[in-house]
């Protein structure tokens, strides 16, 4: 019995006693790279999480608690100091992003806003702020046209538009004001983030593109099209920060989805991949 009641409680404790250790790992990781860098190094990274014993996921996206460390971090940072933010996000609370890009872009320090694999919606606006995005070569970012519940605005309005006035519901005129003023005002928003960056009418084409719809919400931005457009991006990320986005693992499935030999390969003489030492 006493085994027994010695493996129950290192089975309810053992939860915890890994959350700390990764916990560990990550604080350890950030820090080499803040010394490396001599940056401030802030992380923001959404993961699908699954609550304790009960396994119900939980999405996790861009919210007023975000902003709020966020803008904690900025305060708690000389003015000067470079600044490192490694996003990894769906998008979220379009307030969150919105206050999140306006504080990098008044840090006078500079700003360096690093993509693993994407920052969908809210997280491109966050990209756009930096002086400087860092992407993984096959990370993207996507259009950052608001969504009013499950309706994208810029879709509401192209629909008014083809209905005369007389056959719009009042519960439709009041969305459409909505979608109207929620695609002006995120169109001004990318304007403000980049009219430092491209010259005026460049500027005002792309946060036209971004903002109005041209395509589906999920649709990627790659690299070449950000460069393309004049963005100042590049694609070196620091093999920490790929270290870093795997402490911050999806919950374990009971059959997972994809699998490998995780070392890294490099070519053998005779074309076999072979484990580096």
């Amino acid at each position: 019995m006493d085994l027994f009641w010695l493996i129950f409680i290192a089975l309810v404790l053992w939860p915890n006693v890994a959350r700390r250790l990764l916990e560990f790992q990550r604080q350890r990781l950030i820090r080499q790279l803040e010394v490396q860098r001599q940056s401030r190094v802030v992380v923001m990274i959404h993961r699908q999480e699954t609550m304790s014993f009960l396994g119900f996921p939980v999405y996790r996206y861009i919210d007023i608690e975000d902003s709020e460390a966020i803008l904690r971090a900025i305060k708690m940072t000389d003015p000067d100091m470079p600044l490192d933010l490694i996003l990894h996000t769906p998008g979220g609370v379009l307030l969150a992003a919105s206050q999140i890009a306006r504080a990098l872009k008044r840090h006078r320090g500079k700003v360096t806003v690093f993509v693993p694999h994407y920052a969908m919606s809210g997280g491109t606006l966050i990209a756009l702020a930096a002086d400087e995005i860092v992407m993984d070569e096959n990370a993207v970012l996507g259009p950052v046209d608001p969504q009013l519940g499950q309706y994208p605005a810029a879709s509401i309005v192209r629909t008014a538009r083809t209905k005369s006035p007389q056959n719009l519901s009042d519960q439709f005129c009041v969305l459409l004001d909505l979608a109207e003023k929620a695609t002006r005002q995120v169109e001004q928003l990318v304007l403000e983030l980049i009219s430092d960056k491209l010259p005026s009418d460049q500027a005002q084409q792309l946060a036209r593109l971004l903002a109005e719809g041209y395509w589906t919400h999920d649709r990627p931005i790659t690299v070449e099209e950000l460069r393309r457009w004049g963005l100042p991006v590049s694609w070196d990320i620091p093999r920490e920060i790929y270290a870093l986005m795997q402490l911050y693992p999806q919950p374990i499935r009971q059959v997972p989805t994809v699998e490998y030999i995780p070392i890294p390969y490099r070519p053998a003489p005779r074309g076999r991949p072979t484990a580096e030492d």
